[in-house]
């Protein structure tokens, strides 16, 4: 492998790392306004599909009737939004050095996979509808993609630093 191919491979991985460390992020901040989101949303409705607009006229009423009267409630999204952010902080790691870092990886491909089970199993007894399960598992389903294209060029960029040594 030449030395212009490692580079554009350690090149692929920060890139592919980049764009999980900021889906994380933004994943993360965004679950901190959910009622504000709701509100425009709802304020909207008109915009989106009649299946979708009954949806989120319901999680919109579901999120703002208790935040009137039971605002700690929210304190469980909050501590969602801040697991993203600290998740996303972890993968700094494999964006310092891929290489020793490959377990961060990993981590991530596993958790991807694990958003399945969660939403067939939780979706159902919580009474999401089963397109909102399908959305949440695209979320897994694109962060995996992401992370194995990362696993793959972290492996051959460890076996050309091999080579080189």
């Amino acid at each position: 492998m030449s030395k212009e191919e490692v580079l554009q491979s350690r090149k692929r991985i920060r890139n592919q790392l980049l764009f999980f460390i900021i889906a994380l992020i933004v994943s993360g901040v965004t679950a901190f306004p959910i009622e504000t989101e709701l509100a425009i949303a709802n304020e909207h409705l008109a915009s989106f599909p009649h299946f979708l607009q009954n949806w989120l006229s319901s999680v919109y009423a579901a999120v703002g009737t208790p935040n009137q009267h039971y605002p700690y409630l929210s304190y469980g999204t909050d501590w969602l939004a801040f697991a993203h952010l600290v998740i996303a902080v972890v993968f700094i790691g494999p964006l310092r050095d891929p290489v020793r870092n490959i377990w961060v990886i990993q981590f991530g491909m596993i958790a991807c996979i694990m958003i399945f089970p969660l939403a067939f199993i939780a979706g159902p007894i919580r009474g999401i509808p089963f397109y909102w399960q399908l959305i949440d598992c695209s979320f897994g389903v694109f962060g995996f993609i992401a992370l194995y294209l990362c696993y793959r060029d972290i492996l051959i960029f460890e076996k050309a630093q091999t080579k080189e040594n």
